[in-house]
This record gives structure tokens, C-alpha cells and sequence, in this order.
């Protein structure tokens, strides 16, 4: 079975990084590992585990089914058994207030765990908790080292959140040129918000040589993700005759789809771990860490 795809969306409802950080898509993806089969009790109640391992299972099963309390305290017996995927969903409800009350010291200390046993997708979360304060102290030094981390495991968040701390010269100097590269990076992967990012730095000429085709490219492979801010900035292109001939009826059509996505609440980043609302950047639309 494939693993929830845990979220850690508060992120997105509070951050700023261009000017305001929209996260960079910093929510959460659980790591794909699969799993023994097993089912949940009629009633969601928890009968007794041989191994800690089909005690997570059943605790994700829960979790799909939105049974926070119980699934809460499957994967607290999970976790105690040494379950790192457990740990993370502990993180992510601490943080959430799934089935708990919202504590970020115990989210600090659960995915720390889960990050020092090598879990990417807890490595990058851990960051987000610098990077915003949140259980620890505001540390932009430590946001970069635990996504420096996650991004060497791989995980395209990391890089992408990296990119938007270069882009905004956050704990680092403002190198366009660096985050430009873990764009690209993070882009390869399939991160639609690195998409749309690499496609505003061609529209401005950030690191790279303006190149309005170029933008107009990366704002449709976006596009095809489901990336709203994406949709926009095409509308833009459109409106204004920029690497693509100036067409309004076209413009309008990007604006509505990127409206109509926004009030139906609908992510444009299903597959990342943190998802972000869009800052606007002379007009632009950049996706933030």
C-alpha cells in the first residue's frame, strides 16, 4: 500500500518569503515504503499488534479514513517501537492538531527523530519549523542545514525551499544564479512550484538572460501539474504579448482557470509536503518556499 502523503499544510495558511513566504511548497510527503497489508477493527479500535510494523499500517489506514484519535495513538505505539515513518506522522499531528492538541515542542522532538534516522521527508519539515519558528527558535541557518540535508536525500521540497532562500537572500546572500540551480533541480524532479519559479526568473531575468519564450514554457509544463500561480503568470504572458502573441481572450481564459482553482480550494501542489498560496512580485506570481 502507498504511504498517505502526510501534510503539514499550516504551512501554507501562515508563511512569506518574497516579500511574504509562500512556503515553498514547504507541506510534507511521507517517503514511499511499502507496507504489510492489514485492516482496522469494524469499530477503529486497535487490537493488540505483533510488530510494530502492522501496527503503523493499521494507523495509516486510520488516518486515510480521517479516525485522527485512533490513528494517533497507533502510531504512538508504532513510534515507540522504532517505526520512523511512524515518527513522522507524529510530527505532522503534533503540528496539525490531528487527534492531539497542537504542540510544536512535541512536533520539534518527533521529527528530529525521524530526521536523524535519515527520513527526507522529516529532514525538510524540521527545516520548515526553523524556518518559521514554530517548537524552536527562528534560525535561518538551521532551516538551510536540515534542507540541505533533505535535498541530498532527494527530496525536491528541500531543493525548491533552498531556491527560494537563495532567490530572497534569506540566511544566505541573495545568489540568483544558486537558485536558479536548485530550481532546476527541484524542477527535474516534477516540482511544479519550481516550474513556475524558473519560469518568473526568465520573465526578469534572474540568473539567467530574460527570455519571455523561455518563462512562457516553464509556466506551461507548470501548467500541466495544476500549478495556479502558473496559470496566471501564462494569463500574463497572454495579456501582454510577451513569447507568445498577444491574445485577450487567451489571457482570460489562464485567469479564470487560475480563479476558479483558487476559490474551490484546490491545491497546486498535490505531491509536495508543504504547499503554498502565491506572492505576487510585480505582478507576477512566484511560488515561495
Amino acid at each position: 500500500m502507498e504511504h498517505t502523503k502526510a501534510r503539514i499544510a499550516y504551512f501554507a495558511r501562515r508563511v512569506s518569503l518574497v516579500g511574504a513566504m509562500v512556503l515553498m511548497g514547504i507541506v510534507t510527503r511521507a517517503q514511499q515504503q511499502p507496507q504489510a497489508q492489514t485492516s482496522a477493527t469494524p469499530d477503529n479500535t486497535i487490537p493488540p499488534a505483533p510488530t510494530a510494523i502492522s501496527t503503523f499500517t493499521r494507523g495509516e489506514q486510520l488516518y486515510e479514513a480521517k479516525n485522527y484519535p485512533t490513528a494517533f495513538r497507533a502510531f504512538q505505539e508504532s513510534a515507540s517501537g522504532g517505526n520512523v515513518m511512524a515518527m513522522l506522522y507524529l510530527g505532522v499531528m503534533y503540528t496539525e492538531g490531528q487527534g492531539t492538541t497542537v504542540r510544536y515542542d512535541e512536533a520539534e522532538k518527533w521529527l528530529r527523530k525521524a530526521a536523524i534516522a535519515g527520513n527526507r521527508q522529516a529532514m525538510c519539515n524540521l527545516g520548515i519549523l526553523y524556518f518559521e519558528g514554530l517548537g524552536v527558535e527562528k534560525r535561518y541557518d538551521q532551516a538551510l542545514r536540515w534542507f540541505r540535508e533533505s535535498a541530498a536525500a532527494g527530496n525536491d521540497q528541500a531543493m525548491f525551499n533552498l531556491g527560494m532562500m537563495y532567490h530572497d537572500g534569506l540566511g544566505v546572500a541573495t545568489d540568483y544564479t544558486a537558485a536558479m540551480d536548485w530550481l532546476l533541480k527541484s524542477a527535474s524532479d516534477g516540482n511544479e512550484k519550481a516550474m513556475n519559479s524558473i519560469g518568473v526568473m526568465y520573465q526578469h531575468g534572474q540568473g539567467v538572460a530574460r527570455d519571455y519564450t523561455e518563462a512562457a514554457r516553464w509556466f506551461r509544463l507548470a501548467v500541466d501539474l495544476e500549478s495556479r500561480p502558473a496559470m496566471y503568470n501564462l494569463g500574463l504572458l497572454y495579456q501582454d504579448g510577451l513569447g507568445v502573441p498577444a491574445d485577450a481572450e487567451e489571457a482570460k481564459k489562464w485567469f479564470f482557470k487560475a480563479s476558479r482553482k483558487d476559490s474551490d480550494g484546490s491545491s497546486s501542489n498535490d505531491k509536495s509536503s508543504l504547499d503554498a498560496k502565491p506572492a505576487v512580485d510585480d505582478k507576477q506570481q512566484l511560488d515561495h518556499p
